[in-house]
């Protein structure tokens, strides 16, 4: 393995160790042991989740089939909650009968039944609690438990994800909101019954009291749009790229485009520059006044992603280096481990 950042090929996916582990530290200290489901969707590494369960986060949260199956094959199946809704479960029911405790969300009769189909055998009922996604409205969540039970299936509790709330930029929007938005939730899970309330992210991580078990995943990497809302976890992502051209009238390109990236909250940042636009394999950017001079070709640079999750989908490991200190250049840091992204597809 490369032992510094000078000898790995660009495009490449960077964690920041010590970022990382401050994040970590940062989460627990308000969300301890199994009052946080990590999100797997945000960072698709067993090695990643396997430092969350060495800090005492073993139960997690996942977006596909793929990554609970490669959760359980990982032995990091202690307890699995799928967060989505499916009509085809017998992989996960497969997977339970390899020893793993799998939960699945429903919101309808239908994901019922294909949950005790499937072999899988603890649900918890999804609901609706502004964000237009899956869920069920509020007063259909007790008739949906009912028949659950009537499948011969466990009802753990509920969840419902504010997820139209994470990128407010007002905490006392967020806040208030958030209130809302769990009140709702309270009133489902009165219906319901079950020891768990699942709900949250990274974006009401302290203005969530609601919930018994925090999905929170992006805390752990950040991105630029999480960044801009103040919370204490740092920026602990990037993507390595390479100058590959500069221009006179004061623009320069690195290979690190829309197939390395992803978009869907806007434009990366690179330090010090504005970003022009992106393309397939380039990102353009400028000076930006009052600025340092922009790199020369043959340079490295870090571009920070506007979103975590696609990004990480796009590549096949996470490099983790360790720089001498915080503000140290990305050429100044040592490669100390490589995390494949080893739960990617569905």
């Amino acid at each position: 393995m490369p032992r510094t950042v000078a000898d790995l090929a660009t495009p490449a996916l960077l964690v920041d160790l010590d970022a990382f582990d401050a994040n970590v530290a940062t989460m627990a200290g308000r969300w301890p042991g199994l009052t946080l489901r990590p999100h797997v969707k945000a960072f698709k590494s067993t090695a990643l989740a396997r430092r969350l369960a060495e800090a005492g986060h073993t139960a997690f949260c996942c977006a596909t089939i793929r990554e609970v199956e490669g959760m359980a094959d990982a032995g990091l199946g202690a307890d699995l909650l799928l967060a989505n809704e499916v009509l085809h479960a017998s992989r996960l029911g497969a997977a339970v009968e390899r020893g793993a405790r799998i939960t699945v969300a429903v919101d309808s009769e239908a994901t019922v039944a294909a949950a005790a189909a499937g072999g899988v055998r603890e649900v918890l009922v999804d609901v609706n609690v502004g964000l237009p996604r899956c869920g069920c409205e509020v007063g259909d969540a007790g008739r949906i438990a009912d028949a659950a039970r009537r499948a011969g299936l466990t009802v753990r509790g509920v969840m419902g994800y504010e997820g139209h709330l994470m990128g407010i930029d007002d905490r006392e929007i967020r806040a208030r909101e958030t209130a809302a938005c769990m009140a709702r939730l309270a009133e489902a899970h009165a219906a319901v019954g079950g020891e768990v309330v699942s709900g949250g992210g990274t974006g009401t991580w302290d203005l969530n009291d609601v919930v018994t078990e925090l999905q929170a995943g992006s805390y752990t990497l950040m991105d630029t749009t999480y960044a801009r809302l103040g919370l204490p976890f740092r920026p602990a992502l990037s993507v390595l790229g390479t100058v590959i051209s500069t221009n006179r009238q004061g623009y320069a390109v690195a290979d690190v485009g829309l197939k390395s990236l992803g978009m869907d909250h806007g434009d990366p940042s690179v330090t010090g520059t504005t970003v022009w636009f992106c393309s397939d394999e380039h990102v353009t950017f400028a000076e930006m006044d009052g600025g340092p001079s922009l790199p020369v070709v043959g340079d490295r640079i870090e571009v920070w992603p506007a979103h975590v999750d696609p990004t990480v989908a796009y590549h096949e490991r996470l490099h983790v280096i360790r720089r001498p200190d915080p503000a140290a250049p990305v050429v100044d840091a040592e490669v100390v481990d490589e995390w494949p992204v080893d739960l990617r597809n569905w």
